[in-house]
């Protein structure tokens, strides 16, 4: 669905990304592990059309989209749940929800996903009329998510969704991306959380310093000697 070929991206001077070259099949779960710096969050920016890379290809379905607008990349079936969530925090969770179907015009199936929203994060639907702002650090990472689901698309991009959450609210994130990526969506996940990350992934690449040092079935990664000692505590 997805294919990324040795992309280049600088961050003036500094060389972030060193020919990152990856792949996410249809409907499956991909992630992308490392420590912190080493360019999972530049490889989602340039992916969703927020940074600019200097070299390479980014092929969705086929389509070479390096030089879109981001706006044009979400029309395209790519949304991206940015680190951080970044919630709009003066608009209500209603509000949040309609923006993410800013691309749509077809009212009766936005209402449609807009319910499908609701069911799936029962606590936005307690607080469709609150402040975004005022939602704890779990609600508003699942506003976030709910509000990229708005735009229907076909492959999401989650940057780092456990980050600042309790273990109990990580665990019912987690489950949820594996609801999403069961009803058809495809999922390329950034995560620190390397243990949880590769537990529900099919596949799974270690980026290091802007480069991919490792790849290979999630399941074999994790008991991989290498990413045991650096990324899951040995």
């Amino acid at each position: 669905m997805l294919k990324v070929e040795n992309l280049h991206v600088y961050y003036g001077a500094i060389h972030a990304l060193k020919g990152v070259s990856i792949e996410v099949p249809s409907r499956k779960i991909v992630t992308l592990i490392g420590a912190n710096g080493a360019g999972k969050s530049t490889t989602l920016r340039a992916l969703s059309g927020i940074l600019r890379a200097s070299e390479g290809k980014i092929i969705l379905e086929g389509e070479e989209i390096q030089r879109a607008m981001a706006q044009e990349i979400v029309r395209k079936g790519m949304s991206q749940v940015p680190e951080g969530r970044r919630v709009f925090a003066h608009m209500t969770v209603r509000e949040n929800l309609d923006l993410g179907a800013y691309v749509r015009n077809d009212k009766s199936e936005i209402e449609k996903d807009l319910e499908m929203v609701f069911g799936r994060f029962p606590r936005l639907k307690e607080r469709e009329k609150q402040l975004a702002g005022t939602l704890s650090g779990g609600e508003q990472q699942m506003l976030a998510m709910g509000r990229a689901l708005m735009s229907r698309p076909r492959l999401l991009l989650l940057d780092e969704p456990s980050m600042g959450l309790a273990p109990l609210l990580v665990k019912e994130i987690f489950s949820i991306i594996e609801d999403i990526n069961s009803t058809g969506t495809t999922v390329l996940l950034v995560e620190q959380n390397a243990h949880m990350a590769l537990a529900i992934a099919d596949y799974a690449y270690v980026l290091e310093t802007g480069t991919i040092k490792l790849e290979g079935n999630a399941k074999e990664l994790a008991s991989s000697p290498e990413v045991r000692a650096a990324y899951l505590g040995g």
